[in-house]
């Protein structure tokens, strides 16, 4: 069964290939790229099911204040930098990895535990369905960042390949979702409405028959954004299947490069240089990473105690006093009478807050219970 989907994918993709891009021909790509993106779907899925219960076999358990996983070509650098960066791999033993080796370690900054996991190898023809593809992609859509280990001195081509690899099984990098509501209905037709005129291909008529490819017969469509394009919109459509994820950009091998080319690559958005061989640029990595989950640092305080600055608490950028409660124990909410808290979130300091209150980075809080 795979093996006709896999088929019918090289069908389309060389069909887009030979198709001329131009006016003429753009209503045809879009609808060749809404099969695209649907016949990947269904191989993925197909691959989940064929795999045997529900294709378990690979799954790191999350643990840890936020997790990063590093994707890249063999021979990078990537265990070496997992290895600067991680405490040691025993504490990792207790896992149990079935059918893929994959090492996940810990590191600790600024008093928070961020799970490091280095995906094997690399998802090289996971979107077509090959090997063990799909768990290494169903891991990658769990992190909170990307880490995407380059070489610098082959460094243009592996990151086009890489992000056209995870661009094919749904996962978009440093991008936001796109701004189109969709709602599927039971009646009424399709009713398609922009707030502005758009400045794409994306139109009525391209949407509709798009719509109409994937036998979606009733839903309003509201394109917040006239910058949206017919992939946009494709990306809506699959959307339980897209997750955007944050990516950092990490060029080893920096001594083996120009200088001129090192301040290139330096430049790049998302991008930090290093050399793992001579240990450059270790610690901006470090910084780099925690600067992109953007987490939030809360100590607590027991009344007549100065506050533990030890041991924060650590959690997501705009969490609430709620999501506070919650990672202290799942039923603390219940108890909750009011918290005091001291910091740049309060108006003044202490506070009385519910739990309801945004705390910021660094605040000190006080829990008061029932």
């Amino acid at each position: 069964m795979a093996m006709g989907i896999t088929e019918r994918i090289k069908a389309v993709e060389d069909e887009m290939a030979r198709t001329q891009k131009n006016k003429a021909t753009e209503y045809h790509l879009g609808l060749l790229k809404g099969k695209l993106a649907r016949l990947r779907q269904q191989l993925l899925s197909d691959e989940a099911n064929s795999s045997g219960g529900g294709g378990q076999g690979f799954e790191v358990s999350k643990s840890g204040d936020a997790r990063v996983v590093l994707i890249g070509y063999p021979s990078v650098g990537k265990s070496s930098l997992l290895g600067k960066v991680t405490t040691t791999k025993s504490e990792i033993a207790h896992y149990a990895f079935t059918t893929l080796t994959s090492v996940p370690g810990v590191l600790k900054y600024q008093g928070a535990e961020i799970q490091v996991v280095d995906l094997p190898g690399i998802i090289y023809g996971a979107s077509q369905g090959k090997g063990r593809g799909r768990q290494v992609v169903a891991t990658a859509r769990t992190a909170d960042l990307v880490v995407m280990v380059l070489d610098a001195t082959k460094s243009e081509h592996q990151r086009a390949s890489l992000e056209k690899e995870l661009e094919a099984v749904g996962i978009r990098l440093n991008k936001e979702k796109p701004n189109i509501s969709f709602k599927k209905k039971d009646t009424g037709g399709v009713k398609v409405t922009f707030t502005s005129p758009s400045k794409t291909t994306l139109n009525e008529d391209s949407i509709k028959m798009i719509l109409k490819d994937y036998r979606i017969h009733n839903a309003d469509i509201l394109v917040r954004d006239d910058k949206c394009t017919i992939d946009d919109f494709i990306d809506i459509i699959n959307d339980q299947h897209r997750n955007y994820i944050k990516c950092l950009y990490v060029f080893n091998k920096i001594d083996s490069v120009s200088l001129e080319e090192v301040d290139r690559l330096a430049r790049q958005p998302n991008t930090v240089v290093m050399s793992c061989e001579m240990d450059l640029g270790m610690e901006d990595v470090v910084e780099e990473i925690w600067y992109q989950l953007n987490l939030s640092r809360v100590f607590t305080k027991k009344r007549g105690v100065k506050p533990d600055f030890t041991d924060p608490l650590v959690v997501r950028c705009n969490s609430t006093v709620g999501d506070l409660c919650h990672s202290i124990h799942r039923d603390f909410k219940d108890q909750f009478k009011y918290a005091l808290v001291w910091g740049s979130s309060a108006k003044h300091s202490p506070q009385k807050c519910g739990l309801n209150h945004k705390i910021s980075d660094e605040d000190v809080v006080s829990l008061f219970t029932k």
